[in-house]
């Protein structure tokens, strides 16, 4: 079992509970306007392990993970890797290492052989950190390309198991900042059972460069980050910690 591996953190901060070893995989279906990584859109090009030996790499930084620390596998969208992640997940929980998944739900569908996969990674999972890009289905179309109906029902999918899940979303400047959507989006929080976190992440332009290099037009060249009242306004909709 290879996994195709873009790139590694050893130490990520924002990416679950503690200090994280964070694996990024290759490939995305989804491709969203704002996206700081599109250079993990690509289904190729990626760098080839297996999950004893990305295990063994993370092992190394186990003394700095203290009681919440752990690894977190993202992308790309790591579902679409699903039998990679399930492998390096049952290992890690082998030898005690706690597991959280960030993932934006794309490839989610109670069909098999795909569910079947899922039920088995939610086994290994600790925690499940869902990005909700918008609530409203047409208005999500348009900003990622893709149907979000598949993506909340992960959402309630992981409710229904029992499984902790951490809910993000992305504040875009007049595209995800709507008070009703955001209003609605909370109303759809609340009927879950296990969102531990709610998270409100402010749009920002760091990644725009790799845009360029790919030789692909941005289209949100004049959208600023949101201010900090927005932010605030946002998370207190949300109900988000604070």
């Amino acid at each position: 079992m290879l996994g195709n591996i873009h790139s590694i953190e050893t130490f990520g901060s924002a990416d679950g509970p503690g200090v994280r070893y964070l694996i990024f995989l290759k490939g995305c279906n989804m491709r969203c306007k704002y996206c700081h990584n599109p250079d993990t859109w690509a289904k190729t090009e990626g760098e080839m392990k297996t999950p004893e030996e990305i295990l063994a790499q993370a092992l190394r930084y186990k003394n700095y993970w203290g009681k919440k620390g752990g690894i977190t596998v993202s992308g790309g969208e790591a579902l679409l890797q699903i039998d990679f992640v399930i492998e390096l997940f049952t290992l890690a929980k082998e030898k005690g290492v706690n597991t959280c998944l960030d993932t934006a739900g794309n490839p989610f569908t109670r069909e098999k052989p795909f569910y079947s996969k899922f039920e088995k990674l939610m086994e290994v999972t600790d925690l499940f950190m869902l990005d909700i890009k918008e609530i409203d289905e047409e208005e999500h179309k348009k900003l990622t390309g893709q149907t979000n109906a598949n993506i909340l029902d992960m959402a309630r999918c992981l409710s229904e198991h029992g499984k902790n899940m951490w809910i993000r979303h992305v504040l875009v400047p007049g595209i995800t900042d709507d008070e009703g959507q955001l209003t609605r989006l909370r109303a759809f929080i609340d009927t879950l059972d296990t969102v531990e976190r709610v998270e409100v992440l402010p749009y920002h332009t760091l990644g725009v460069f790799k845009w360029k290099e790919l030789g692909i037009p941005y289209k949100l060249e004049d959208v600023d980050p949101p201010s900090q009242e927005s932010v605030a306004r946002a998370k207190e909709i949300l109900g988000c910690q604070v």
